[in-house]
């Protein structure tokens, strides 16, 4: 499950200085906000987030990859399997006559391959 997270702007914000010198006052509004921003001269350098919540973030952009990944096979598979057709023996024949009719068909055309 994807992880919700608030946007950068909404995150709660802590300047660097605080942060060093007040380690564990930080480390306990990120268990309690889960995350905090911090800043440097009011510019948003880093975020810091629980353990759970980076963990959460590593599972989904793993999943992620691995569904973009399993898209990119199935597409791999349908080419290979359509210029599998295309090397066919008589297959630059039949394209041949194809471009020669110059659109026009001999025979009623099939209505995709589980015609």
């Amino acid at each position: 499950m994807a992880a919700v997270l608030p946007s950068l702007d909404q995150l709660p914000r802590q300047n660097a200085s605080h942060v060093k010198n007040r380690w564990g006052d930080v480390v306990r509004q990120v268990q309690e906000s889960g995350s905090v921003a911090v800043t440097n001269h009011s510019t948003v350098e880093m975020v810091l987030l629980t353990a759970a919540t980076y963990t959460q973030l590593v599972e989904d952009a793993q999943a992620l990859k691995a569904r973009e990944q399993s898209v990119l096979d199935e597409l791999g598979r349908r080419f290979d399997a359509r210029l599998g057709v295309l090397q066919q023996p008589g297959a630059a024949q039949q394209v041949g006559q194809l471009f020669a009719a110059k659109g026009k068909l001999g025979r009623r055309p099939k209505a995709g391959d589980t015609f």
